[in-house]
C-alpha cells in the first residue's frame, strides 16, 4: 500500500509539470500569485491526514502562496450543497455521498483515497446481538442518509433480513460527537454506526459492544474516506489540484512513518492524550492509503438498492488520473486493485 503513495506523488508532480510547462521560468514564493484552495472536512480520525497537511504546511509545501481555507461540516450531505452552491474546492467524504452527489451532475470526482478504518455499529442493550433485534421503538444513529454508514448498515440489512431498507425507518441523522454521548450516557439512541475514534471510545466503556462491522458488511475490505475535488479546480487549477493531492500523499505517510509525531500533533484536535490518539491511530485496521478500494462495490449496490440511478461505467468516470493511474486500467486480466472496486460476490 505504500508504493500507491509513491504512485500518486509522482502522478501529481508530473500533472503540476505539465500544467506548468517545461520551459516556464522559475517563481519565488513572492512573485506566485495568491490562491485560495477551500477544504471541507467532517470529525473523526478519518480526516487525520488533513489535519497534518495543516499543521505542517504540506499544502503550501507544493504550492508557495496558497491560503487554504476550512469549513468544518457534519455530513456528506451538507458537503454535496456546500458543492452545489460553490462554496468548496475539495472534500473529504464517504464513498456513498459522493456517489449520490456525482448521480446528481454534481462535477466532480475522486482526487485520492485517505484511509480504512475499521467501521462498526454499537449498542448499549444487552438482548441486541443482531439487526433482527432492533425493534420499532430503537433509533439508530449515522450522520445522514446516504453515509457511508447508513449504506454499511443498509448492506448487513440486506443479508440479514432480507431488505436494504428494513432499518431506514428507524435511523436517525446525528453529528457523530453528539451520537457517540448519547449512546455512551444511554439516551435518545439504542445503536450509533460510526468510525474512529468515536466506536473506539464507546467500546472502551463496559456493556457497550458491536452488533455489525463494517468489513462483514460490505464483504471486504473497502476505503472509509476519499477526497474529491471539482472539475473546475482540476480544469483551472492544476496546480493547486496538485498541491492538495501531494500534501494529502505526504500526511497519509507521515501518519504511517511516524505515528507518535503524528499523534502528538493529532491529540490537541480530538481533544485526546498523545498516549490515546497513538493507541488509535495503530490500531488494527487504520491504514492511511491513498489508492481507493470499493468504489464500484458501493455504486453496484447503491443502484440496485435504489440510492442512486446509475452508475459509472468505468473507474475514470468517478476518479481523476492520477488515481486511475494508480489503481491500473484493465487489459486482458483485471489488475489486484481493479479488482477491489468490487465486492466480493
Amino acid at each position: 500500500m505504500k508504493r500507491s503513495v509513491i504512485v500518486l506523488i509522482l502522478a501529481a508532480m508530473l500533472f503540476s509539470a505539465c500544467a506548468s510547462g517545461a520551459a516556464a521560468p522559475a517563481e519565488t514564493a513572492a512573485d506566485v500569485p495568491v490562491t485560495t484552495l477551500r477544504v471541507a472536512q467532517q470529525f473523526g480520525l478519518g480526516y487525520a491526514a488533513l489535519t497534518i497537511a495543516d499543521e505542517l504546511d504540506l499544502f503550501e509545501k507544493y504550492l508557495p502562496g496558497l491560503q487554504v481555507e476550512w469549513l468544518q461540516l457534519g455530513s456528506g450531505g451538507a458537503i454535496n450543497e456546500a458543492f452545489i452552491a460553490g462554496e468548496v474546492d475539495v472534500a473529504v467524504m464517504g464513498i456513498p455521498p459522493f456517489l449520490i452527489g456525482w448521480d446528481k451532475g454534481i462535477s466532480w470526482k475522486v482526487a485520492s483515497g485517505m484511509c480504512i478504518m475499521p467501521l462498526s455499529l454499537q449498542t448499549y442493550k444487552e438482548d441486541i446481538n443482531s439487526l433482527a433485534d432492533f425493534g420499532p421503538n430503537d433509533k439508530i444513529a449515522y450522520p445522514a442518509p446516504g453515509s457511508i454508514q447508513h449504506i454499511l448498515l443498509s448492506m448487513a440489512a440486506e443479508k440479514q433480513l432480507g431488505s436494504p431498507t428494513a432499518l431506514d425507518d428507524i435511523g436517525v441523522a446525528m453529528a457523530h460527537p453528539d451520537a457517540a454521548a448519547a449512546l455512551m450516557n444511554e439516551k435518545d439512541i439504542s445503536g450509533h454506526f460510526t468510525s474512529p475514534p468515536y466506536n473506539f471510545q464507546e467500546l472502551s466503556q463496559e456493556g457497550i459492544h458491536t452488533v455489525v462491522d463494517g468489513t462483514e458488511a460490505f464483504g471486504s475490505e473497502f476505503t472509509f474516506l476519499v477526497a474529491v475535488a471539482s472539475q473546475d479546480l482540476y480544469d483551472n487549477n492544476p496546480q493547486a489540484y496538485a498541491a492538495f493531492v501531494m500534501g494529502i500523499a505526504e500526511a497519509s505517510d507521515y501518519i504511517n512513518q511516524h505515528p507518535a509525531e503524528a499523534a502528538a500533533i493529532l491529540a490537541p484536535s480530538f481533544g485526546l492524550d498523545e498516549e490515546t490518539t497513538l493507541k488509535y491511530l495503530t490500531w488494527p485496521g487504520m491504514d492511511y492509503v491513498t489508492t481507493p478500494l470499493g468504489l464500484m462495490g458501493f455504486s453496484d449496490f447503491m443502484l440496485n438498492a435504489g440510492y442512486i440511478e446509475k452508475v459509472p461505467e468505468s473507474i475514470s468516470d468517478v476518479a481523476y488520473p492520477n488515481v486511475v493511474a494508480a489503481i491500473g486500467q484493465q487489459s486482458g486480466t483485471p489488475s489486484e486493485l481493479e479488482t477491489l472496486q468490487y465486492r466480493p460476490e
